[in-house]
């Protein structure tokens, strides 16, 4: 699996709520079936997870009998993306469509998108550090649909075989959630011949590990990882556990024993993934019980930001009906609408004010307002990095990926070697 591939859990909504609930949503985005015309939209997903949108786009088409709606979805993201650059390009583009966090700014900046301006939402309905990279010139040109912190899931069972018998939530609320206690429990579960934690190698990952121990990583558009010393310890630290074998990368695991299958059999002690995880609990028939989450740790127990994974929404430049558009832009990330895509799926959180109950209705995990608090608190994908297509993948897999694996074992240098390779790619 590689490090984008676990980006098509973000933004794949589950809408199971009724078509009277859109309607409502989308009455809401100014539409009052005066628009006529046709709007073609695209994300990426297998035939199973799109399967998900066929609820929504009935009612969308009931509530808006004017406006002819087609879906062009396709697979794979990393095929998607390939694909709508070409469209973009031979001017056969979706008129709104998903762009990852990875290639936002990069898209931006061809000069293909549509400013946000007319739409129902606006930018003050969203966090402002998720918007940064959907910024260029003033102008923002695309808003998150949807979004997902990498909290760390926890398993009671993994952490009792381990004699562990602290709980990382009640510490955190304690401020009392530090690194050093977080290392103390996965070289425990390491010990017991349980795997300590499990990450995702992906920008969000490495930077994490950074910006929690008070690190910089971009000054604007300068990477400065390399010459800060708390983000060079931060990642040395982090390196070093999985280097021991404490922490393992989800990319890596053998077929059969992945991060959800170790979670669930109780061979795990923490997962960093989004909230796509309930239904992974869920699904296996385990007690849900066992299974909670709590923020990363940091050197003081303080909270820190994080990265938090975000596609984004957007409308083309070159779209026939920019009012139909805007009709189903809104429609689709107001809070209305983020409620019905997302209500009893597990598998996001809402990246719009007023949506925040979808979290924490059903009342699980039992601290599900980290979810919230490290989206309040968290970042997006730097834009200089982002701007630059495929940077933020090869940096996970040229670089990190063997500071891990202990094939160079020096934090500080590959972190030049990182610096040297993002100002090259700049020009």
């Amino acid at each position: 699996m590689t490090s984008i591939s676990r980006r098509h859990f973000a933004g794949l909504a589950a809408a199971l709520a009724s078509a009277a609930a859109l309607s409502a949503c989308s009455g809401s985005s100014g539409s009052n079936g005066s628009s006529t015309g046709k709007v073609v939209w695209s994300t990426w997903g297998s035939p199973e997870e799109l399967k998900v949108f066929d609820t929504f786009q009935d009612a969308f088409k009931k509530a808006n009998p004017d406006i002819q709606l087609v879906f062009q979805p396709t697979p794979s993201y990393s095929e998607y993306h390939s694909k709508l650059l070409t469209q973009l390009s031979s001017n056969t583009a979706p008129d709104v469509f998903y762009v990852g966090d990875d290639r936002i700014a990069s898209v931006i900046r061809n000069k293909v998108l549509m400013p946000i301006e007319g739409a129902s939402v606006t930018e003050a309905d969203f966090a402002s550090s998720l918007l940064d990279i959907a910024r260029w010139d003033g102008k923002l040109y695309a808003l998150p649909n949807d979004v997902n912190p990498d909290t760390l899931w926890y398993d009671k069972q993994a952490l009792k075989t381990a004699g562990i018998t602290e709980d990382p939530a009640e510490l955190a609320t304690k401020g009392q959630w530090t690194t050093a206690k977080f290392f103390e429990m996965t070289a425990k579960l390491n010990a017991a011949k349980l795997t300590g934690a499990v990450y995702w190698n992906y920008w969000a990952t490495h930077d994490g590990f950074m910006t929690t121990f008070g690190g910089k990583v971009y000054d604007n558009e300068k990477f400065v990882a390399h010459e800060d010393a708390k983000s060079v310890q931060g990642l040395s630290e982090y390196a070093k556990r999985f280097q021991s074998g404490e922490l393992k990368l989800a990319d890596l695991l053998p077929e059969g024993s992945g991060e959800d299958t170790l979670l669930v059999t109780h061979k795990l002690g923490f997962l960093a993934a989004g909230r796509y995880t309930i239904g992974a609990i869920k699904g296996a028939g385990v007690d849900k019980n066992l299974y909670d989450v709590v923020r990363w740790p940091t050197p003081d127990g303080k909270a820190a930001p994080t990265g938090v994974a975000a596609s984004y929404l957007a409308i083309n430049a070159k779209t026939k009906d920019a009012k139909a558009a805007l009709t189903f832009f809104s429609s689709f990330l107001n809070a209305e609408g983020q409620k019905l895509r997302l209500e009893g799926s597990g598998n996001a959180v809402p990246s719009i004010k007023g949506a925040d109950d979808i979290v924490l209705a059903d009342k699980y995990p039992a601290h599900a307002q980290t979810m919230l608090d490290m989206r309040d608190n968290g970042y997006s994908n730097y834009p200089a990095e982002a701007a630059i297509p495929d940077l933020s993948n090869a940096i996970a897999v040229d670089y990190m990926q063997p500071l891990y694996q202990g094939k160079k074992t020096d934090a500080q240098a590959v972190l030049n070697e990182v610096a040297a390779f993002v100002a090259k790619k700049q020009g």
